[in-house]
């Protein structure tokens, strides 16, 4: 408890020092430098900027959540007072805030979301290169909340509204970069430059473009160079332009050149050393994050966020462009300093954004070095537990394998919502893809943490802010084989059933269909927030069955049925079934018929599908207007045929509830 005290003191007085810098630097801007604004900046200080929330425990089985994600920009304009730069353009702030949210709740708590996943909070480059900073990623300020989104007051009412509707809110958080807050002064200047080197060497004419602000990686350092040749580590620029609020960053640490990596742009994301020290394209600056300083820093300015709002998780950007060991010792610092305070099941999940099983799972695993990527960066427990001057950083307690509570399954995304749902491939890769979870995915529930082994509690998408919806056709988009609604509705019974925690992207439920960002981050105003289109009513459906049923949550899963089999002679092609739960106890069965054309069933040659029911149990599919029922026949043989791109969802008829 004296090291948690010691480092909360430390937190309130990075916030104030950071707090007073910034409303500095917003005098100075205005032109002004009065003793009374300086006075009231210091009072300021010492009001709400420094005062807690109340804490508490707001989940207890993360499963039973249903994630809704949502760019805060936009989803709901609740106030225009914030209305800075607004312009209708995809790439361009469009007027959402906390408030809009807020407001919003009803329509979310009709759909059946029991958690939110907000854009992030802190202040942002405004814009950049003709781009706006509207969905969050672009950090100037960690220890500032984003203007155009509201203030500390709006955002406490929204976590404190969404708490009395019995919704979690999670706060999605970025440690991996700042936004292009500087610029690499190559040819030593003083200004940002476009430059062309080269010459004729060989006979032949060969030029480079090297941009200062996004040059290419560099595995020494963006060194410098001059007519005479180069001449070591570029020095690097932090720019000062208010008006798109290109500024020095905060907490002053990030001032300090030596914070970042300094490499330059990835070119390969194949080569662990760019992967990991590169900065991302667009010239988002890469934070040295195996420093001691930047660690601690981390760990303090965000806890310090849930400390004033209350919310209950984190979604961690760019976690395979940070080193494992960050990993491990935030996500311990950080459960073990909100514990202190009364916030446990604090939930962590991570943005790995790849399809490599092993790769994304090697997050939540508990082994050091948990991967080949973690073993190259010289992780070492016996390391990061020395002292500062032997490489390590003491955290509050030992550090241990222990990391994330989860991640966005990325695999799953590529390998069975587009490969299967959408392109009508085997249903088997839905199978080996699940088998593999025992090998790649960290098998023990984390000290302090939501008390789930992560391979139970993947954060299951169809998709999201970074790639095209499922329904995009067009440029770079396979044709849909099947009506192209009717396989999102079976993807969609697919993921609110499967084991782990469904998460929906915003605009889902009404249909939307943009390509690459910024495309796919349409206005859900737009929409006129529509509750009887019928993909709203199936999702609502569809959330009613999960939280009505405990297999659906908590129950274990069991691939019954799945094939290689694809052609329109193939009985069984399309098939996909799994039970979830005991036979003896809470139990569904669902089955799926992914193929585009064809009626298909849960046999193959004569042989049924078999399952670990009783003989004579009688199954009812809740989902079928009719309520048809099946039968277990010996071996709990069921036999289940379903039209083209369809599904089942078959509970016991003892465990029927009536009215969902």
């Amino acid at each position: 408890m004296v090291i948690t005290m010691d480092r909360r003191r430390s937190r309130l007085s990075l916030w104030r020092t950071a707090r007073a810098a910034a409303l500095a630097r917003t005098a100075r801007a205005a032109g002004v430098a009065s003793l009374a604004l300086l006075a009231a900046a210091c009072a300021e200080l010492d009001e709400e900027p420094v005062r807690s929330a109340s804490l508490a425990a707001h989940a207890s089985d993360w499963r039973e959540e249903i994630i809704y994600q949502v760019l805060i920009d936009r989803f709901a304009d609740g106030d225009a007072g914030n209305n800075h730069r607004v312009a209708s353009a995809p790439g361009r702030w469009h007027g959402g805030d906390w408030k809009g949210l807020e407001e919003g709740l009803p329509y979310l708590e009709a759909l059946g979301v029991t958690a939110l996943w907000i854009s992030p909070i802190v202040k942002n480059v405004d814009t950049d290169a003709g781009v706006d900073g509207y969905h969050g990623y672009w950090t100037q300020d960690f220890t500032e909340l984003n203007p155009h989104f509201g203030d500390l007051a709006s955002l406490r009412r929204l976590v404190a509204s969404a708490h009395d509707r019995g919704m979690r809110v999670i706060l999605d958080i970025v440690t991996n970069h700042v936004g292009q807050l500087f610029y690499y002064d190559i040819n030593e200047n003083g200004q940002p430059d476009a430059d062309v080197h080269g010459g004729g060497e060989d006979g032949r004419l060969q030029l480079e473009a090297v941009n200062e602000y996004d040059p290419e990686f560099d595995p020494r350092g963006v060194q410098a160079r001059t007519s005479p040749g180069k001449s070591g580590p570029a020095p690097i620029v932090f720019r000062h332009e208010p008006a798109t609020n290109h500024l020095p960053p905060q907490p002053e640490l990030f001032q300090d050149p030596e914070v970042y990596n300094r490499k330059g742009r990835i070119l390969d994301f194949e080569d662990v050393d760019q992967l990991v020290h590169g900065d991302l394209p667009g010239g988002l600056k890469d934070i040295d994050t195996s420093r001691c300083d930047v660690k601690r820093e981390m760990v303090d300015v965000f806890v310090r966020w849930v400390e004033l709002t209350d919310v209950d998780g984190f979604r961690i950007d760019t976690l395979k462009h940070v080193e494992h060991e960050f990993w491990r010792y935030f996500t311990q610092n950080v459960r073990l300093q909100l514990a202190a305070m009364g916030k446990t099941d604090f939930f962590m999940f991570g943005e790995a954004f790849d399809g490599k099983d092993d790769l994304v799972g090697s997050f939540t695993k508990h082994e050091v070095p948990a991967h080949p990527h973690d073993e190259a960066l010289g992780g070492n427990l016996e390391r990061e537990n020395a002292d500062e001057a032997e490489g390590g950083c003491p955290g509050a307690a030992p550090i241990t394998g222990d990391s994330v509570d989860s991640v966005l399954y990325f695999p799953q995304a590529y390998r069975v919502f587009r490969d299967v749902f959408r392109d009508a491939r085997s249903t088997r890769r839905i199978e080996e893809l699940w088998d593999a979870r025992a090998l790649n995915y960290g098998a023990e529930p984390n000290a302090n943490g939501i008390g789930v082994p992560p391979l139970k509690a993947l954060v299951n998408f169809i998709d999201n802010h970074d790639v095209p919806r499922f329904l995009h056709v067009g440029p770079g988009a396979s044709p849909f084989k099947a009506d192209p609604e009717a396989a999102l509705k079976n993807a969609l019974l697919f993921l609110f059933t499967e084991e782990g925690i469904p998460c929906l992207y915003y605009g889902t439920e009404q249909g939307f269909s943009g390509g690459d960002d910024p495309a796919n981050r349409e206005d859900l105003w737009e929409s006129g927030y529509d509750t009887e289109r019928p993909l709203f009513r199936w999702i609502q459906r569809l959330t009613a069955l999960r939280r009505g049923y405990p297999a659906l949550t908590a129950g274990e899963q069991r691939v019954r049925w799945s094939t290689e089999r694809t052609g329109e002679g193939d009985e069984d092609a399309g098939i996909f079934a799994f039970e979830r739960g005991e036979p003896d106890g809470d139990y569904a069965l669902v089955v799926l018929n992914t193929h585009p054309r064809k009626q298909s069933s849960t046999s193959f040659n004569g042989a049924a599908m078999t399952t670990g029911l009783t003989r004579g149990t009688v199954l009812v599919d809740v989902l079928s207007p009719e309520k048809k029922t099946t039968r277990a026949g010996a071996n709990g043989a069921v036999t289940v045929k379903l039209p083209p791109v369809s599904g089942a969802l078959l509970i016991p008829e003892d465990q029927i509830i009536h009215g969902l």
